[in-house]
Order: C-alpha cells, then structure tokens, then sequence
C-alpha cells in the first residue's frame, strides 16, 4: 500500500510526520497549483465544485508517483462533499487509474466500530509496536495543533509587527524547514521552537489595525490555492485576521460531536439566525460572523465555491447579521474561473471601506 491525499492547508505537513512516524509509504502531491486544478477540471463535471476538482487533480499526480491507496475525510451532513469518494473513484477507473479508498467517515455516519475498522486498515501496514502507533498518532496531533496555532499567531500578529513582513517570513520558513524534515520528533521540535519565535516577535500593541474575520466553506478558507492567498495578502497589507476553522478545529469538533458537545460557542451564538444543522459548516459560518462583531472586529470575509448548498444559505443570511451586529460582510464565491484582478480589487475595495468606515465612527462624520 502506498498512499496519497488531497491537499488541505497544512495538513500535509502533520500527516507527513504521521506517516513516517509509522512507517507507512506515502506520495505527497505537489501544493495546488494551476496544474492540478486544469487537470482536475478537465476530468470533473462542470458543475461540480472547486474542491473536487482539486482533489482529482492531486490523486491523478499521487497516482503518477505510485500511490495505489487514496486516504479522504468525510462529509458534515447533507452536503455534495459525501458523494465525492464514489464519484471520483469511478472518474479515476474511467481513466485506468487503479486505485482504493480509505474514506474516514464522521462517528454518527458510519459508527465507531466502522472507522476504527477503517483506521486498522492504514494500521496494518505499519510494524510499528502498538504503542509506538500512538505514539505517531499523538505527536502527528500535536503537530497539526502547533502549525494552526503558528499560523493564526502570524495573521493576527500581522497588523501589529514592528516590522512588516516578519510574521510572513518566519511563517514561510517554518512550513519549508519542517517540510523538509524527515524525522518526527525533530519536525515536532522544530514546530515547538516556531511557535517559540512567532509568539517573540516584536509588535507594538498600541496600534490599532483593521481585524477582519475570515469565514465560510472550510475548505475554501484553508486551502490558500483556492482563496488565492487571501491571508498572505491581507498580512501585507498590516490587516489582522482570524480563522476559527482549521485542521486541528476540525478534528476537534469530530470528536465532541459524540458527545454533542463540539463548538459549543459558536453554535449558540448561530442559533438567533440558524438554529439547525443544513450541512457542511454553515451553521458555523453564521455563528462565527456572530462572534465577529462581538469581538468587535471591524469586518468579515465569507469564502466559499461556486454552488456550494450550505455556504449560499449562509450568505442569504450574513446581511440580516450585518444590519443587526453592525458588523460589514464580504462574501467572495471561487471557481475555477474566478479573476485574480478583480478578486484582489474587492477585498482591497472592502478594507478601504472599512477604514473609511472606522474614521467616520471615531470622527462622528
């Protein structure tokens, strides 16, 4: 068994320590590029969304490097995303392209027996010692932990850096210096020293930057690829933001959800507007656009792909938030058409609002 998945953020750099933490061979695609989503629209139905299209691209390149076996997360509900392992296996037997899939399905869709029958399927081809396994599986937990927790440090910490582009340059060198790291613990070394050094750089709290909260589809807001690089741009130019949703959130709330007790904050504050689950994370979503404006943040940016069900609904319901909380919504719909100028345009056209925005409340103009 070899195997490859789709691209995620930085969930890469967390299942690269899990694997060789077992002892399990394994491709890692080349990071989203153009040349991956070609590829996969080629291959895709038009109107399925972005993120399939992604991922047949990044299966077709682990494929070309050998692997045999395609590991994939589950869907949240009533979504389109709980079709994709059927739909992309027959797309990839259209093209001759062998392959088996280890879908990792939520507890309440397939059972606990199910998944843990699933995960023993991976296991199989370590010889690690049992012990050793959670070993791999905890230090890969903790590393996908440390890189979030890195990460949001440098996109809130962008708009108070002493000097601009610190927080991008540092993030930068600890995603290739890890990458390229083939030992486990000292990739989880490396983590904990980055997280060290991100939380020292100097800042000047006694700034007051434009905070926006990035919001919507969680693929979309973590895959930078398909959000053309929303953070990085917003970190040059000294905006502060915030993601609740991340790798290590998400398998967070997996697990509570057993025990009904995942995201319990932003759940309640959903509920004046959403108040039931309609699949994918929309409930989310609204909630967070809630506790946007109660963390006085100056604005939110709502990302997600062209005909995704559950994020339209949310973007129906973000402007009754805006009018109410007082709080101005973006919302940015992405494919594999989506302009790069005029993409870039509206955001800098939203946070040139938002500042004109703060000046007239503080001059009272």
């Amino acid at each position: 068994m070899k195997i490859t998945f789709p691209h995620m953020g930085n969930v890469y750099i967390a299942v690269k320590i899990l694997f060789e933490g077992l002892g399990i061979d394994y491709v890692i695609p080349p990071l989203n590029n153009k040349e991956a989503l070609s590829i996969g629209s080629k291959y895709s139905p038009d109107e399925i969304c972005l993120p399939f299209k992604l991922m047949i691209g990044n299966y077709i390149a682990g494929i070309k490097k050998g692997a045999d076996t395609i590991l994939l997360v589950g869907s949240c509900g009533p979504c389109r995303f709980g079709e994709y392992p059927e739909l992309q296996l027959k797309i990839l037997e259209h093209l001759k392209h062998n392959a088996d899939f280890i879908v990792l399905d939520a507890v309440k869709s397939i059972g606990l027996a199910e998944l843990f029958s699933r995960i023993k399927t991976i296991g199989r081809e370590s010889d690690k010692r049992l012990s050793e396994k959670i070993s791999a599986v905890i230090r890969a937990y903790n590393a996908m932990c440390i890189i979030d927790d890195i990460e949001s440090q440098a996109h809130f910490k962008a708009g108070y850096e002493k000097n601009r582009g610190e927080c991008k340059r540092l993030l930068n060198s600890c995603k290739e210096e890890v990458f390229s790291c083939n030992d486990p613990d000292k990739a989880l070394s490396l983590l904990k020293s980055y997280q060290k050094k991100m939380s020292n750089i100097p800042a000047d709290y006694s700034k007051n930057p434009i905070k926006v909260a990035i919001i919507g589809e969680i693929y979309t807001v973590i895959e930078p690829f398909t959000n053309l690089f929303i953070e990085d741009l917003l970190m040059d130019m000294g905006v502060s933001t915030k993601r609740n949703l991340t790798p290590s959130w998400w398998v967070k709330d997996m697990l509570l959800k057993i025990i009904k007790l995942n995201s319990r904050e932003i759940i309640k504050a959903s509920n004046e507007y959403l108040p039931l689950y309609i699949g994918g994370h929309a409930r989310e979503c609204v909630g967070e656009a809630v506790l946007a404006s109660k963390e006085r943040f100056d604005g939110a940016i709502q990302i997600f792909p062209m005909g995704c069900m559950p994020e339209i609904v949310s973007k129906a319901i973000l402007p009754a938030i805006s009018r109410d909380k007082g709080i101005p919504v973006l919302s940015l719909i992405v494919d594999e058409m989506t302009g790069e100028a005029g993409y870039m345009t509206r955001i800098e056209a939203f946070i040139d609002l938002l500042e004109r925005r703060r000046e007239h409340v503080l001059t009272g103009n």
